[in-house]
């Protein structure tokens, strides 16, 4: 039976040492690796580009994912002077940029829509080529009832083979989330990426569901699209519902070099609610 007060482990207290209020923690490069980054969405959202590659650093987080609307201001309307003032921000910071987070999604049933969010995405790919980001991330958000499953889940890989393409011819990759009702079940998404023909530019962006744990549970579901994970977005880690152990311990095995991005709520105490999830985040590759 897995112990599920596992702070009383011994081996969690060098990890959750250095989380004092009145000390930053100092970046932590195990021997495994992992690395950690944070989503804007939502516990950045409020914090200006300074702020954040400020805030984050103090948390020792080694990247972060901009999610666009957020305060940090990097969209596809910034000009070429601003584009370039970004990229040397983080060129000149501990944090990397590890990504941008779009809200861009192909399986709607309206022609002229679906066209739109895939031209945007290229748009998206880009600006990241600009500033330096590696990767954009896009999703799906739905089945649509009046269309048969499969129609959609193709149409969804073959606009992702588009974008993937066109990324690809910048350097860029395209991160697909697991993501909205229906299509956050891990078997539709490796059928997506199936009918986009597996593009090399198109990765999976893990986003710790709970629908993981369903279609044959966690490590079923995780074979399907092991070989395809780009990056990680990891909710609240006290969350006990989530094998968050055994996440880790598959990205370990697997030697993942992308970013596992912490995607929490706001809170009023922003860098010392980082600073214990990298603490958490820290322990529990220490327990493996």
């Amino acid at each position: 039976m897995q112990r599920r007060d596992f702070l009383s482990n011994a081996l969690l207290v060098p990890a959750l040492a250095a989380v004092g209020p009145d000390q930053a923690p100092q970046p932590d490069k195990t021997a495994r690796g992992l690395k950690l980054g944070a989503v804007t969405y939502n516990i950045a959202k409020d914090w200006d580009l300074p702020a954040l590659i400020r805030n984050l650093t103090d948390a020792a987080f080694d990247a972060v994912e901009l999610r666009t609307t957020h305060k940090h201001g990097v969209e596809i309307a910034l000009p070429p002077a601003a584009r370039a003032d970004v990229r040397q921000r983080f060129a000149d910071s501990p944090v990397k940029l590890g990504g941008l987070g779009t809200t861009c999604e192909y399986h709607s049933a309206d022609a002229a829509q679906l066209r739109k969010n895939v031209e945007e995405t290229k748009a998206w790919v880009t600006l990241a080529r600009d500033v330096g980001a590696p990767s954009v991330k896009v999703r799906p958000n739905g089945l649509p009832k009046e269309v048969p499953e499969e129609q959609t889940l193709e149409q969804i890989g073959k606009a992702l083979r588009e974008c993937g393409a066109f990324a690809e011819d910048h350097g860029i990759r395209i991160q697909l989330e697991v993501h909205g009702d229906g299509t956050s079940r891990v078997p539709r998404i490796r059928r997506i990426l199936d009918y986009g023909g597996n593009h090399p530019a198109v990765r999976v962006c893990w986003n710790s569901n709970q629908t993981d744990l369903l279609d044959g549970g966690f490590e079923a579901n995780f074979r399907l699209v092991r070989d395809r994970i780009g990056q990680i977005h990891m909710r609240d880690l006290f969350v006990e519902e989530y094998p968050w152990r055994k996440l880790i311990a598959s990205l370990t095995e697997m030697k993942f070099d992308g970013y596992c991005f912490a995607e929490i709520p706001e809170s009023a105490d922003a860098v010392r609610v980082l600073r214990y999830f990298r603490g958490l985040f820290r322990a529990y590759q220490n327990l493996l």
